[in-house]
């Protein structure tokens, strides 16, 4: 395959001589090689000013991240060849860590697959391609994922507001198999079924089941109140762990049926009530009730969407944990979450003691968590880090 060339200007290559993946439009030398020239979705050979090639990049050329790196060998194009290559080197990583085919297999750049995301359940795949490129070479991720794992099932999860940015249409499709409405899956000795075609994102969040794990050493025996329960990741869990009982509560009806549903599948429909409403609104009705909680698990949806809603992000996460805090029996635990990748775990941290010292009371750090290994973590690209745990244990002024 003849590629054309993407020319960079003098020393925009040191960052990725250095590492780092991405492209940024002001970096292209568009005198020799105009952004014009390309489409979303092309291959090119990037080239350092001198003309020495770095390596193939799959074009974004409307995008302020104008290309990000496939190869650096420009005899690497993105093919089913390269793919297979790649899921191949994914999956021998998960099949290390996990003892059940359940996890993400595949995590965009951080697995080299920039604009490729893929969780598996089992024998079914549920991709997600959030890059022209990766919808150009859809047959080719379909090919090589048969051939990588043999599925019984791959379904397209392609209604991300990602692909907005590309040109991209959103649709949802089964291209391969049969892919039922609910997928089993197994996280830490816990059964689960995932709505993969109406539910969020690919239907689960691996992301958090190594914090999820930790649980168990705080629940057991306690009353635990979960707070944007989707369909029960944590609070179904904490019942597993020995949770005397659990109130899970989200603002989706349909989420809730999932809690009670996850529930029922480990037999603990008595340890597990379900309170569907907004969250805020819902913490004020309890603290009016005079409810109290052992071990209260906070994991909002991303307050931070962008930087420009850093200011109102920072207080909602500050108004989530003060409310949640209010709830707390005496020595008890917190766990605060959060996946707005523009919120450093360090400013989590003084949210948490911020809150806590406006209560007038003492806090406790006792455990960082991140996200787990299937979503590994690209040290040129802080983006790739973007889930953050603190559990925190609330003590009187004393």
């Amino acid at each position: 395959m003849s590629l054309p060339s993407l020319r960079l200007k003098a020393n925009a290559d040191r960052r990725l001589r250095a590492g780092h993946l991405w492209v940024y439009s002001n970096e292209i030398d568009v005198a020799a090689t105009p952004l014009s020239g390309f489409a979303a979705g092309d291959q090119a050979i990037l080239e350092a000013t001198g003309g020495k090639p770095l390596g193939v990049v799959a074009m974004s050329p409307n995008n302020l991240i104008c290309a990000r790196l496939l190869s650096r060998d420009v005899k690497h194009v993105l093919d089913k060849s390269l793919l297979v290559h790649r899921i191949n080197v994914a999956l021998s990583l998960r099949d290390r860590l996990f003892d059940k085919p359940c996890y993400r297999l595949v995590f965009g750049d951080s697995d080299l697959l920039p604009g490729l995301v893929v969780d598996r359940f089992f024998d079914i795949l549920v991709v997600q391609l959030a890059s022209a490129t990766m919808e150009q070479h859809k047959d080719d991720v379909l090919a090589a994922l048969i051939q990588v794992c043999k599925p019984s099932g791959i379904l397209l999860k392609n209604d991300s507001a990602a692909r907005d940015a590309e040109g991209l249409p959103r649709y949802v499709e089964t291209p391969f198999g049969v892919v039922p409405e609910w997928v089993a899956l197994e996280e830490n000795g816990v059964k689960f079924e995932a709505p993969v075609i109406e539910g969020q994102k690919t239907g689960w969040f691996y992301d958090h089941r190594m914090n999820r794990a930790r649980l168990a050493p705080y629940v057991k025996g306690k009353r635990v109140l979960d707070l944007f329960s989707y369909i029960g990741g944590w609070g179904v869990q904490a019942a597993a762990f020995g949770a005397s009982d659990v109130m899970c509560v989200d603002a989706s009806a349909f989420a809730l049926d999932g809690v009670e549903r996850n529930a029922a599948l480990n037999g603990l429909t008595d340890q597990v009530a379900c309170v569907e409403g907004d969250v805020f609104e819902a913490l004020k009705q309890l603290k009016a009730s005079e409810e109290r909680f052992d071990v209260i698990v906070a994991d909002p949806p991303a307050f931070i969407k962008r930087k420009k809603d850093l200011k109102n992000g920072e207080g909602a996460y500050r108004r989530l944990n003060e409310q949640a805090m209010r709830l707390l029996n005496k020595d008890g635990i917190l766990i605060s979450a959060s996946c707005s990748m523009h919120l450093p775990e360090d400013d989590l941290q003084n949210i948490l003691l911020t809150s806590a010292r406006h209560l007038d009371r003492n806090i406790q750090l006792l455990e960082r968590g991140s996200q787990g290994p299937d979503h590994p973590v690209h040290p040129a690209i802080a983006e790739t880090r973007y889930i953050k745990s603190l559990t925190v244990r609330l003590l009187p002024n004393s």
